[in-house]
């Protein structure tokens, strides 16, 4: 197993988020911030993430420290391990043959579908990005070769053009005109969304956000100036939920911004059997 790498190595992927210049580390490590030749500056953080975020920063709200908790306990119990196994050999095939590959996690949370793709593809360099710096502490943790970057994923992101072979966007916020403007001629772009049915048994008892069921169809659509698609592939996990497993499930998303204690509580008291997780991963390719 070759060496990890080091997460400075990505750095010079970065530009400035004030004056688009290329940044360089401040230090021989992450805490130590990064700034560029014009001056800017911009801290890192003991907990190895570099926040790019200026001025008023984002009027969006980030994962608070209990939702990516939940999201932590969920996932590290493996309950989607399917689905991390399915990202991690989608991207090996899309990589193979890179000598160096750049994978950009849009949207990367605590890192857990970054890991497997990093673990497949050692050789790369990697950027997660995401507004929430309490997802990140677990990133740089989960994959420590990445490098964390806090940053707010509707604006122009903090990368150079065509910097990018493959683009990760996992339940995450899409920009389909940056990430093109990121990814190298012949990138592809790699999409997690949920599909109809997901959690469908789970909905009956706990009223969760809904699931629309022409995703599919409105996702393309929303990329359709930027992106073509690549391939799609449908992917069915069957869930085994204790009472704990099933609290993390529903608070580890945007789900925790609208569930009613009660519902959830009386549902995680219940006998539950055949909750179904259901996903659609797509792959799309940059158009000329």
């Amino acid at each position: 197993m070759p060496p990890l790498r080091n997460p400075l190595d990505a750095v010079a992927l970065l530009r400035c988020p004030v004056c688009s210049a290329p940044v360089a580390p401040a230090s021989d490590t992450v805490a130590g911030g990064i700034r560029c030749a014009g001056g800017h500056a911009f801290d890192g953080a003991r907990q190895g993430y570099v926040n790019l975020l200026t001025g008023k920063g984002t009027s969006f709200i980030p994962d608070t420290a209990d939702m990516v908790a939940a999201r932590s306990a969920f996932l590290d119990a493996g309950h989607y391990r399917p689905l991390m196994d399915a990202v991690r050999a989608a991207a090996a095939r899309l990589l193979a043959g890179a000598a160096e590959p750049v994978v950009v996690d849009a949207g990367a949370g605590t890192g857990h579908y970054l890991a497997p793709v990093l673990e497949a593809v050692p050789q790369s360099r990697a950027v997660a990005l995401d507004l929430s710096k309490y997802a990140l502490r677990r990133a740089a943790r989960t994959c420590p070769q990445a490098l964390c970057v806090v940053w707010d994923l509707w604006r122009a992101l903090p990368l150079a053009d065509g910097a990018a072979d493959l683009v990760l966007n996992i339940f995450a916020p899409r920009n389909p005109e940056e990430y093109a403007r990121i990814l190298r001629p012949g990138g592809r772009l790699l999409v997690v969304t949920p599909a109809p049915g997901h959690l469908e048994t789970l909905r009956s008892i706990v009223p969760l956000l809904a699931i629309d069921t022409d995703k599919a169809e409105r996702l393309a659509a929303s990329l359709g100036s930027h992106f073509e698609p690549a391939g799609t592939e449908e992917l069915a996990v069957p869930l085994e939920l204790g009472p704990e497993d099933l609290r993390n499930l529903v608070m580890m998303g945007p789900n925790a911004h609208h569930v009613d204690p009660v519902s959830l509580d009386k549902a995680a008291g219940a006998p539950l059997a055949g909750v179904e997780a259901r996903f659609t991963i797509s792959i799309f390719g940059k158009r000329h």
